[in-house]
């Protein structure tokens, strides 16, 4: 005779399989739990805690408060290096958002060579960044020797003191900054679009759309998600930029490159206050959540339509 398994029997065996389920992930998840507490959550809390304390690194730090803020504020450098900060940001943005974009669009509309131009949209990106930077650093060279000045001349224009000038350095450092960044958003935009339904465009071609209509009005709309996530990424990473004043112009000139990432090394490794360079870094992270949450805010329902 046998025994008959009632509902209630059944449902508390999946219950009690289901929690030795989830305390078995638990057990696996520890050690990745840790790691990534030790080496990314401790590190912020420490650099909080600093940020209200006076230390070499060495000796026992000494609290002083709100004090680092209020040398920080007194600084006359601070909003010049928030405001270029921003210019390069807006500027990265102008400049390093459409031409990913553009350059995917017509690499994926290659019917010949298609993969040795993704191998060249690529390179920048495997080149290390202190040796694009130092090689652009002598393209701009302000003499008629110099690569840029030199293609320049062939029309007719320049020669330019590219990163001696401070209206144009800054460009200058943006372009820099697209060549050496954009290959990967290309990639992205390039993966994107191989999960665009060619039937769209087909139906777009048979109503006599042209390119721009069929990029605008298809393109674009099916890549939106991924469009609003390089951008978000984009913003942080302009927010945060330093090799490229730091290498090419050292904030110069007339602090025209001076950015907050470039002040906080100076104050950290050149004036040796680590304490006024973590408060910076803590507000530099609490702009940098504030502008993602915005921006996310603000784009949720365009992301989701």
């Amino acid at each position: 005779m046998t025994a008959r398994t009632t509902p209630g029997g059944t449902a508390s065996r999946r219950a009690s399989a289901a929690r030795r389920s989830a305390w078995s992930a638990l057990a696996f998840l520890l050690p990745a739990i840790f790691l990534f507490g030790y080496f990314a959550w401790w590190p912020i809390g420490r650099s909080v805690v600093l940020a209200f304390q006076q230390t070499n690194l060495v000796d026992a730090p000494e609290w002083v408060g709100w004090q680092n803020f209020q040398e920080l504020f007194a600084d006359p450098l601070l909003p010049q290096a928030v405001l270029n900060t921003l210019w390069f940001a807006a500027l990265s943005l102008v400049i390093g958002l459409p031409l990913p974009l553009a350059v995917a669009v017509l690499t994926s509309e290659l019917r010949r060579g298609g993969a040795l131009a993704r191998t060249l949209a690529y390179l920048p990106v495997v080149i290390p960044p202190v040796v694009s930077v130092l090689l652009w650093k002598t393209f701009f060279n302000p003499g008629e020797e110099g690569v840029v000045n030199a293609v320049l001349d062939l029309v007719g224009l320049g020669p330019y003191p590219w990163l001696q000038s401070p209206d144009l350095a800054m460009p200058s450092l943006v372009i820099v900054a697209t060549w050496s960044g954009s290959g990967t958003a290309i990639l992205v935009y390039l993966a994107a679009l191989t999960g665009v339904s060619t039937e769209l465009y087909d139906a777009a071609e048979l109503d006599g759309a042209s390119v721009w209509r069929r990029v605008w009005h298809v393109t674009l709309p099916q890549l939106r998600g991924v469009i609003l996530v390089l951008l978000l990424l984009q913003i942080i990473g302009a927010l945060q930029v330093f090799t490229e004043p730091y290498v090419m112009t050292d904030g110069g000139p007339a602090n025209a490159t001076v950015t907050v990432l470039l002040m906080i090394y100076r104050y950290a490794f050149l004036f040796g206050d680590y304490g006024v360079a973590t408060a910076l870094s803590v507000l530099l992270a609490v702009a940098l959540v504030v502008v993602s949450a915005a921006y996310l805010r603000l784009t949720r329902a365009w992301s989701t339509s």
